[in-house]
């Protein structure tokens, strides 16, 4: 009876609780964040509608066109163009067009402004590449029809605004013909088009801009040739340089009739050394050159005699010319003076006269004003107000308007070229260790700001401070680490040369630092950023050290310029030191070992193939001399399609003697046959990733050993007729091979040929299998392929308690000089998707199971079990498979629709996926990152180690109180039923 009544309640109780348990909360946002960017700004056109929310549209080095909000800075709409339709100009036409001329010139596209639908596009051709120009003329219309201007490809075309229809063409026959300048006065019927032929003949056309008749042609010879742009100062008029840069040559062809004056730059500017430049800008009657690094404004008078009227030594940008009115015309002047920017808006025609002057603070970890853009806007005392647009060197992007900066924009992060993480600082006793918590004047600012919300007597301002500051004490966004791994900070370099700190948490800007290692000097005219790699990573217990990451670049686009390094705090984000390197870095090794003080030691490899151990200490060499002979890597020469392993000789000899520079030798090298193999990809395994065991028990209880080395390489090579687009040869006539190689040895463990196939080829290598995407010609789909490689030498020695000992290996003798005895399983299946971008999920003790990362053409992520890429899939399994989770044999993978880890987003221009391991073995984080930024956590086998956050605990709590009592309740029932049963 008691029994029974306690399973009664039992029952009662759970149903009763049903309801609850059937509630699912969807977690899509919580643990991820998604940025949208553009890109850096080379082109800005401010709309002019008087209705409507005021708006720049911009196109940037991205192949990026957007809308942005003028008063925020938001995206409106935008649109990312593909990897080769380069932009190369913009317009708004009939004040609700855009007009976009891409591809060389090739592709001219109208917008809608309002919400960015595209309305026509036309493809134009010509005879010839050529510079590309855009004319959006006002008042040029042809039966009620506005006129497009476009020159491109060697061919002026006159084109609707309206469709996008080609009313004429004219093409200029001369071979050399080199156009500078395409130029169509307000209220002019006739087009001039003027350039160089033979670089010292300067050639004029006039046409007929009704039906493009050639109405006249002049061209005039100058001896001393041409070089650089081309400045125009009025319609009528042009200025260059002769081929030395040291004569300004003014060019005038008013009535169709060539004129010229030259005039020696010293005669402007005394003590003049070096070529000038000429500075793009198109301001009527003034031009601006730069000579010894020292910009100079120069007038044009009457008929080409110059003026100087401002000579500056600060670092200067100027704005294009912007019409107030009919006859006047305004541009912007930015000058940099310590930690400020001189804003100057000034007339055409009247140097002297300031239409605004203002002095705007500004971060210096931003850099120089690279490029400005002005537009005008009427006040309420109906005078000229202006609000100014500018693109800094670190790429970003901000609005100054009445001597501040309403918004700003972080642009720079649409291009990262390489990624990698940092721990937070440990939290003691609630206070972060680091010095990276707010000083007691922001902490009593902070508690004013929450008081002033409690008594309703914050503004908008406030509201939006406290908003922040309660995003950023939240629980995900501490800047202390947390027990799982999951905060963390991502260190991203950008092409501009700087450096961004994001908090895993919301993506925060953490702190971001313009590397002065990677500003241009006469040292280092043109430096360029490589890689980020961890240099000191100290344990948890010494407090008074911070982590720190090496950034090495080099001062030019070739691998034989010299290199710089730089070592910067990852919690402060102030560059520790730089060093400035006497030999070039073509290759980085970072080596498995850190000196007394944590530093990794990493190995440089330089034009000359000597290698140079950092740090510099004498610590880190006694531990490189330990370990001399056991370092090998290997070189790929994609050019020759050769593969090259190397090792250490001997200390430097000759002038380069130094006591970390190290002679290194060719071990072997394996060559491509350049007539029939062209190497198109190269990857290794992580150098940081964890294998969980060696072996692997198959269906029928046998055990298998995975062959791990960090030392295979996976090779993919096409033949040189396929390394072109998809579909520009037969499959007859095209081939994919891939190859094993082992590093060390340079053995070829395994080759396997794909007929009829073509890349391109992406590749992960993880443990002991890789994958690699491409494409199948005769399928005409892509196709995906897995390698497994077992070590077989150990096949015989399965004994489990010498396996549990970890004494299996000991009785195999393992030999450089050898063969291994090795097997391989492999399988191809078809894909859907072409692929930009694929990785492979990472756990902190290699336990979880795997899943691929594959970054799409649609610019999302997809995450696949690695179960579907198992070779040893057929296609009816037996029962002890099926127990084992080998899936049934089909031809394609599938797409699971819940699988896109971006869900319903979109990761737009995406180049690269990273995934970092937590502490929690079951997680793993997901950074992808292109034009826009995305972040999230993955749990490829679930939570199996941890609770979910929806889990409720009072209800645990309630259920075990309940338990409890029942319990108390039956045993009572119980005893007294055994006292009544005594009794009787």
């Amino acid at each position: 009876m008691a029994i029974r009544s306690f399973f009664l309640f039992i029952l009662f109780f759970s149903s009763s609780l049903s309801p609850v348990f059937s509630l699912y909360e969807d977690q899509v946002g919580l643990m991820d964040w998604h940025q949208q960017y553009i890109g850096k700004v080379k082109q800005a056109v401010f709309s002019s509608q008087r209705a409507g929310r005021k708006r720049v549209v911009v196109s940037t080095e991205e192949n990026v066109i957007a809308s942005l909000d003028l008063r925020h800075g938001e995206i409106f709409w935008r649109h990312l163009l593909g990897a080769d339709d380069v932009i190369d100009g913009i317009d708004i036409g009939l004040g609700k067009y855009v007009i976009t001329l891409s591809s060389g010139g090739s592709i001219l596209r109208s917008w809608n402004l309002p919400d960015g639908q595209m309305v026509w596009e036309s493809s134009l051709q010509g005879p010839k590449h050529s510079k590309s120009f855009l004319l959006v003329p006002t008042n040029l219309k042809f039966d009620k029809d506005n006129v497009l201007v476009v020159f491109s490809n060697g061919r002026l075309h006159a084109i609707s605004c309206i469709d996008g229809e080609v009313l004429w063409k004219k093409d200029f026959e001369a071979e050399s013909f080199e156009v500078q300048q395409v130029i169509l006065p307000p209220g002019s019927d006739l087009i001039h088009v003027v350039g160089f032929a033979a670089l010292s003949q300067f050639e004029m056309y006039q046409i007929n801009a009704k039906n493009g008749e050639l109405l006249k042609h002049e061209s005039a010879s100058f001896s001393s040739g041409f070089s650089g742009q081309v400045s125009l100062v009025s319609t009528e008029t042009v200025v260059a340089l002769d081929s030395t840069g040291s004569i300004l040559l003014t060019i005038s062809f008013q009535d169709g009739k060539i004129s010229s004056q030259q005039t020696p730059i010293s005669n402007l500017v005394e003590d003049s050394l070096g070529p000038a430049v000429i500075i793009p800008s198109s301001v009527s009657g003034i031009f601006a050159i730069k000579t010894d690094a020292v910009p100079i404004f120069i007038r044009v008078i009457g008929k080409g005699n110059l003026e100087v009227v401002e000579k500056t030594t600060h670092e200067i940008a100027v704005s294009d010319a912007l019409s107030i009115s009919e006859d006047q015309q305004a541009f912007a002047l930015i000058q940099h003076a310590s930690s400020e920017i001189h804003l100057t808006v000034k007339l055409a025609h009247d140097w002297d006269g300031n239409l605004l002057k203002e002095s705007v603070k500004m971060d210096r970890q931003r850099g120089l004003v690279h490029k400005v853009f002005i537009n005008n806007y009427i006040r309420t005392d109906r005078s000229y107000g202006f609000r100014v647009l500018i693109v800094m060197e670190d790429h970003s992007l901000l609005l100054l308007q009445q001597g501040e900066i309403v918004w700003s924009r972080e642009d720079g992060l649409a291009s990262i070229i390489d990624v990698t993480t940092s721990e937070l600082p440990v939290e003691r006793d609630g206070v972060s260790v680091a010095k990276v918590e707010h000083n007691l004047f922001e902490w009593l600012k902070g508690h004013m700001l929450k008081l002033k919300g409690t008594l309703m007597l914050a503004s908008p301002e406030d509201m939006a401070a406290i908003q922040s500051m309660r995003l950023k004490s939240s629980e995900k966004s501490k800047m202390t680490r947390d027990h799982n791994g999951f905060r963390k900070l991502l260190i991203v370099l950008t092409r501009a040369g700087k450096l961004f700190a994001l908090h895993t948490g919301d993506g925060r800007i953490v702190w971001s630092y313009l590397l002065r290692s990677l500003h241009k000097s006469e040292a280092c005219q043109s430096p360029i950023g490589l890689n980020l790699y961890q240099w000191q990573v100290p344990h948890h217990h010494a407090m008074d050290e911070n982590p720190s990451v090496l950034v090495v670049s080099r001062c030019g686009p070739s691998s034989d310029t010299s290199g710089v390094l730089s070592f910067v705090d990852t919690y402060t984000g102030k560059e520790l030191s730089s060093l400035s390197l006497d030999h070039a870095v073509v290759q980085v090794i970072p080596l498995p070992y850190t000196d007394s003080t944590e530093q990794r030691l990493h190995l440089l490899i330089d034009a000359d193939k000597h290698a140079h151990l950092y740090p510099k200490t004498s610590g880190a060499l006694s531990i490189f001399k330990r370990e001399f002979s056991n370092i090998y890597w290997y070189s790929v020469e994609d050019q020759n399609g050769i593969i090259k392993g190397h090792a250490l000789k001997c200390k430097c000899t000759g002038e380069v003697a130094d006591e970390f520079c190290f002679d290194t030798r060719d071990l072997w090298s394996v060559v491509f046959p350049s007539e029939s193999e062209k190497t198109i990809a190269t990857v290794t395994r992580k150098l940081n990733e964890v294998v969980h065991t060696q072996a692997k028990v198959v269906a029928d209880q046998d055990v298998m050993y995975k062959y791990i080395s960090r030392n295979l390489l996976f090779v993919a090579t096409v033949a040189p007729k396929g390394s072109g687009e998809i579909g520009s040869v037969t499959p007859e006539e095209s081939w994919l091979v891939a190859y094993l190689i082992d590093t060390v040895t340079g053995l070829i463990l395994h080759r396997v040929t794909h007929h009829g196939s073509q890349g391109p080829v992406h590749a992960v290598f993880s443990e002991n299998w890789v994958v690699y995407h491409y494409f199948n010609l005769r399928a005409h789909r892509y196709e995906m392929s897995v390698i497994e490689i077992y070590d077989q030498s150990r096949a015989d020695n399965k004994d489990v308690w010498k396996l549990v000992l970890g004494k299996h290996n000991l009785t195999s003798p393992i030999s450089l000089f050898s063969r291994p005895e090795v097997i391989t399983k492999s399988q191809s299946y078809f894909f859907t998707h072409s692929l930009k971008a694929i990785a492979v999920t990472s756990t902190a003790k290699g336990i979880t199971s795997k899943q691929l990362l594959l970054g799409t053409i649609g610019d999302q992520v997809l995450a696949l079990d690695k179960r579907f890429l198992d070779p040893r899939r057929t296609v009816n399994p037996t029962q002890l498979e099926k127990e084992e989770g080998i899936i049934p044999l089909t031809e394609s993978l599938p797409i699971i629709p819940q699988s896109y880890v971006t869900h319903a987003l979109r990761v737009e221009g995406l180049r690269g996926i990273i995934t970092v391991p937590a502490k929690l073995e079951s997680t793993t984080l997901v950074f992808a990152h292109g034009v826009d930024l995305f972040f999230t956590q993955l749990a490829p086998s679930r939570t199996y180690d941890s609770l979910t956050e929806d889990f409720s605990y009072a209800l645990l709590l309630i259920t075990i109180v309940a338990l409890v009592a029942a319990i108390f309740v039956t045993w009572r029932l119980s005893e007294r039923k055994e006292l009544q049963e005594k009794w009787r």
